[in-house]
């Protein structure tokens, strides 16, 4: 039988899907790219807004009716957070944040008595370990450390979907690492939930996974996927800076330029503390790059609670911002709160995302001239190679035929729409 994987939401669903993928190729099923030449359509969902239930709900509705024949698995934080919703849906197999590796057994139950499979189970206390997903021949791998949440964000149902922070043992984290840098890889990305968290239960820090990391033998770089400015203290950003693999790029994520905002929010920092994190960052990394997550139309947001988030987003310099709009999340305190018009939150979208193109532009030019060091990760077309500098910065060299994996020194001799030009010296 032939499976084919849909999935939503962040890097650790992602991942996920991948161990989900090798779990089923294990159990003797094939992958697939199109669902209509598949047996099995698996749904990995995601419910951090009520955007992206709605998107997973009318996914499932359009394949029921596209491929009745098939089977529909439905898995991952939506059906946990709303069970009783993911009941509605014509799945027929729904499995929650847990258990996922489950999915070959269910079908194979399906397949015996055709009665839909439901398994929402509880959430564990401990870092569930997942089958290794194997290599997918790029240059940068995501590796999951961590699991869960435990900040609860008033805006947020991530906590219901993910539960307590669980942190992944070293041993797991060498182990998988060695499979792959065995596999080519050369870039690890640890990841997670709520990445800065990662040690919290089991007495170690962030700094203990990517030091870990870098003494495995053919990993040249380490980095962090996005961190909550939680934990990130001066102690943990000195360290890091001694680890010579770890890349100076920190997805640092704010939400509100508005300490009054993020009272609201729940985030637990204002935004002089967030900029006190920024100023240590940079007093301990050279060319450093910072980008972030900006949400408009949170709640009760006004006018100047805006305005003074669009000018702290442009006093920090941001190399690059993900704005989004305030989406209310059933389940959640601020989805009480009284709501702000869409076209408010409409015209502060476009005046947060002319910012961050600006600041995106800045970034770029200010990056040329500057030497520096990419590992080629592909041959985006016939004219060029491209890879990332340590700070994340994508850098194109055109006429280059380097193969990829290969380290190149560089300088940048200018910058286009979204990216720096290289030329190898």
């Amino acid at each position: 039988m032939r499976f084919n994987i849909v999935s939503f939401g962040c890097k650790v669903n992602q991942y996920e899907s991948g161990a989900i993928a090798a779990s089923m190729r294990d159990s003797g099923f094939e992958q697939t790219d199109e669902a209509k030449s598949s047996d099995v359509i698996i749904v990995n969902s995601c419910t951090v807004t009520g955007r992206s239930d709605e998107k997973a709900e009318k996914l499932i509705k359009s394949l029921k009716i596209r491929y009745p024949e098939k089977i529909l698995a439905l898995i991952g934080c939506f059906a946990q957070a709303f069970p009783e919703k993911a009941d509605k849906l014509p799945a027929d197999i729904i499995i929650g944040s847990h258990g996922k590796d489950r999915l070959p057994l269910l079908i194979f139950e399906f397949l015996a008595n055709r009665g839909q499979k439901k398994e929402i189970l509880d959430l564990p206390d401990i870092f569930e370990e997942l089958p290794f997903q194997g290599g997918k021949g790029n240059t940068r791998a995501y590796l999951k450390i961590e699991d869960g949440c435990d900040r609860c964000c008033s805006y947020c149902i991530i906590p219901a979907a993910r539960g307590r922070v669980r942190s992944r043992s070293l041993s797991s984290i060498i182990e998988e690492t060695k499979k792959l840098a065995d596999l080519k890889h050369r870039e690890i990305v640890l990841t997670g939930i709520n990445l800065s968290r990662y040690g919290s239960d089991i007495g170690l820090s962030l700094c203990d996974a990517a030091e870990a990391v870098s003494q495995i033998k053919g990993i040249s770089r380490v980095r962090l996927s996005s961190l909550e400015p939680q934990l990130i203290d001066n102690n943990l950003i000195e360290r890091l800076s001694y680890n010579l693999k770890f890349c100076p790029h920190f997805h640092l994520s704010l939400q509100s330029g508005c300490s009054e905002t993020l009272k609201r929010m729940n985030r637990g920092y204002t935004a002089e503390e967030y900029n006190q994190i920024v100023e240590n960052i940079r007093n301990n990394f050279e060319n450093v790059g910072l980008t972030t997550d900006i949400m408009v139309g949170f709640p009760g947001e006004t006018e100047e609670e805006f305005r003074q988030s669009l000018e702290f987003a442009e006093k920090i310099r941001f190399s690059k911002i993900h704005v989004f709009t305030y989406s209310q999340r059933e389940g959640t305190p601020a989805a009480e709160l009284p709501q702000i018009n869409a076209e408010i939150k409409r015209r502060r979208y476009n005046q947060m995302s002319k910012l961050a193109m600006m600041l995106r532009e800045k970034f770029m030019e200010s990056r040329i001239g500057f030497s520096d060091e990419i590992i080629v990760e592909k041959r985006t077309s016939p004219e060029f190679i491209m890879g990332h500098t340590k700070n994340y910065t994508p850098v194109r060299i055109y006429g280059g035929d380097a193969q990829r994996g290969k380290k190149l020194k560089i300088r940048i001799i200018g910058a286009g729409e979204g990216h720096c030009i290289g030329k190898t010296i």
